[in-house]
Parts: structure tokens; sequence; C-alpha cells
């Protein structure tokens, strides 16, 4: 009777098993994930984008981390169905402290979707709880088909009618007199009752100089608004695509005058005209910014306003749906 030989692997080769086992499993966090965070203190929502999670080396981008900017993420692990990801700021708490805080994210992968905490590392409380699904594919896109609706006066002149508060437990700030809607800075951003898919949006806007402000297209993607007249175009520029599109030209005015935005949006493309100046054309919004409350990219969403930063003066705010 022959006997059956039996070979067991060298460690070695149980690692590549293991680690190609591994790998195949954490391939499924690839891919841009609009994120819910049911108890963040704002009310915004996250992004995230994963790649090469089925490599040695993942990388990745993360709104928001810190600063409102899209982060190259610093720390990264992929295991079977874990993802641990992290970044190390300075910290900005009061009292001088100027060391590094730990941030750190980590979810699992069921049922297609992400399911994460976040916390900072040392710091008393239970970590924050978070819901990432796919970004869709926007299948819209600005090809000379879209016709305009009925124009909607998305500010009446005289009250904040049609306009509610992001966070109504910060209280007032924001008023409406002479045809101009003001916020004193340091309040709650506005946010349309209304909501909107296509659309061409127009406004003007007033800002002096040193402020910071904002538009929030579906509540999703940001068009910065800043006092930085004569500054060289960034991502962090008036009419930027913030943390996103960079300004083709600086085409602001000198700070403390009436500027105008006219913005079109169809699908994920943008088209920023600044002072009659068009400073982005068609160009392709990847996901949320940092001014985003609205994960669900693929219906309408509200038009916000920034005024959580600085002091800042809007009027003539209309809106045109753009249909087929």
């Amino acid at each position: 009777m022959r006997r059956k030989l039996c070979c067991k692997p060298s460690p070695f080769v149980c690692f590549l098993m293991m680690t190609a086992s591994s790998l195949a499993a954490g391939s499924g966090f690839d891919g841009s994930w609009d994120i819910t965070v049911p108890k963040e203190p704002h009310g915004r929502a996250w992004w995230l984008k994963i790649e090469g999670a089925n490599s040695a080396k993942p990388s990745g981008e993360f709104i928001s981390a810190f600063d409102g900017n899209l982060n190259p993420i610093e720390e990264i692990r992929i295991t079977d169905d874990r993802l641990v990801f992290g970044f190390r700021p300075k910290s900005r708490f009061a009292g001088g402290e100027n060391g590094t805080r730990h941030l750190i994210y980590s979810a699992k992968l069921s049922g297609g979707e992400l399911h994460g905490t976040y916390q900072v590392e040392g710091q008393p409380g239970p970590p924050l709880e978070w819901t990432g699904v796919r970004a869709p594919v926007i299948r819209d896109i600005d090809d000379g088909s879209w016709r305009p609706g009925a124009t909607v006066e998305l500010f009446d002149g005289k009250s904040l009618a049609g306009w509610h508060l992001q966070e109504p437990n910060l209280g007032g700030g924001w008023s409406a007199e002479s045809g101009v809607l003001k916020s004193s800075g340091k309040v709650s951003n506005l946010v349309s009752d209304r909501r909107f898919w296509n659309f061409k949006l127009h406004l003007e806007f007033k800002v002096p100089e040193g402020s910071n402000s904002g538009v929030g297209l579906r509540a999703r993607y940001e068009v910065q608004i800043k006092g930085d007249h004569g500054a060289p175009p960034d991502t962090h520029s008036t009419g930027a695509l913030y943390s996103r599109i960079v300004p083709s030209k600086d085409a602001t005015k000198p700070n403390g005058e009436w500027q105008t935005f006219d913005i079109r949006l169809i699908g994920r493309q943008v088209t920023i005209v600044e002072n009659d100046i068009t400073i982005i054309d068609k160009g392709m919004i990847e996901g949320l910014t940092a001014m985003a409350t609205d994960p669900n990219e693929a219906e309408p969403g509200p038009i916000s306003l920034q005024g959580d930063h600085g002091a800042v003066e809007f009027r003539n705010i209309t809106i045109t749906p753009l249909v087929h």
C-alpha cells in the first residue's frame, strides 16, 4: 500500500499565501466613498478614496481630516475586511499646545458598505461612528443639450424666507436688509429649503480683506470666497472648487467691492465665471469638499452659504434649473 505524502509548506510560503488572501479580500476598499457621520458636531459629510488596496502599498485621500483640505492619507493599513488609516497633524487646541495629535479612522467592509469609527488617540469618550457608501457614477455631462427652466429667486431681498440654519444652536448672525443678505461671521451656514440638480446659479458677493466664505453647490461642492484680491490662484483662492480645482486666473476685484459668480453645474462638471471671466471651464468634480453636509451625490441638493468663517454679504441670488 502506497503511503500518501504530506508536504508541509515553509513559513515563507505560508506568509505568501496569507498575504495573497488578505490582499484579495482587501481589494473591495478601492474606489471613492461618500461618508455619513450622524453625530459629526457640524453636520458635515466626509469623502474617502482608496487606491491599490490589493497591493503592498495602498494609498488614499480623505476629506475632512483637518483644515478642510483634500489630505493624502499619511498612514494606511488594510487587512482582510478591515481598513485603518490615520494622520498626525499639529494640534490646534487652546492653551498653546503645539504637539501632534493622532487621528485614527477604522472601518470594516460589510455588505458593500464601510462601517467605521473615528477617534483621537488618548482622548476620552466613545469614538465617532460613520458609514460610507460607494460614490455614484453620474452620467450627466455638459454637452449642450440642457436648456433653462424657470428661474427661482432664492433671496427675496428682505428676509431669510426659504432658508434655514445648518446649525440652529449657533443662533443668528444672518440678516436681510435693503436687498442684501449679511453674515457677521462665525455663525451657522445658511441652507436653502429647496433642492436642485443641474442648474445655473447667479449671485453677487462682497467680503472684506482676509475674510472667508463659500457657496455650497448641492451642499456638497464648495466654490471658495475669500478676501484675497491680487493673490496667485490656488485650490483655496476665490473661485476655486475648494481644495480640488484651481482657477485659471485671478479674476477678483479689490476687497470690499461687489463681485459676481455665474456657476453652471451639470452632473459633476462645473463652470465658474467670476466677474464675467471664465476661471473654470467644465471642470470635473471628483467628490465632496469640506463644506459638504449632504453626501447623497446622486440626488438633488440645496444651495448653502458659508457663515462659519468670516463676514460676507450676498445679493441677487437666483438659480435656473437646467432640464432636457
